[in-house]
């Protein structure tokens, strides 16, 4: 999967996931997901981004630091999924998937 197509991917599974009253075309590359000037997500709605990110892109979230890093914006959720492939690529085995 090329890095042209992750991002509308990534805002398709932000609006059907989290079951938003917006268009993946609303969401802006650099919009905080989180916060009141933004997407107004809250922490339950972080739990079900998580879950999402496994299921659609097979990439986990180990802990809230990293999530709380990752999970800002639609390009911070690119770049840290694209980091994760780079690392199974590597390794060949999953990788920050919670024990």
């Amino acid at each position: 999967m090329s890095d042209v197509d992750l991002r509308p991917r990534i805002k398709e599974m932000l609006v059907k996931n989290l079951m938003l009253q917006t268009t993946p075309d609303q969401i802006g590359d650099d919009l905080p997901l989180f916060g009141p000037n933004g997407l107004g997500l809250d922490s339950i709605d972080a739990l079900e981004l998580v879950v999402s990110m496994e299921k659609t892109f097979g990439v986990g979230v180990p802990n809230s630091e990293v999530a709380g890093k990752a999970l800002r914006t639609v390009n911070t959720i690119r770049d840290y999924i694209l980091e994760k492939r780079e690392k199974v690529g590597q390794t060949g085995e999953k990788v920050d998937k919670p024990a």
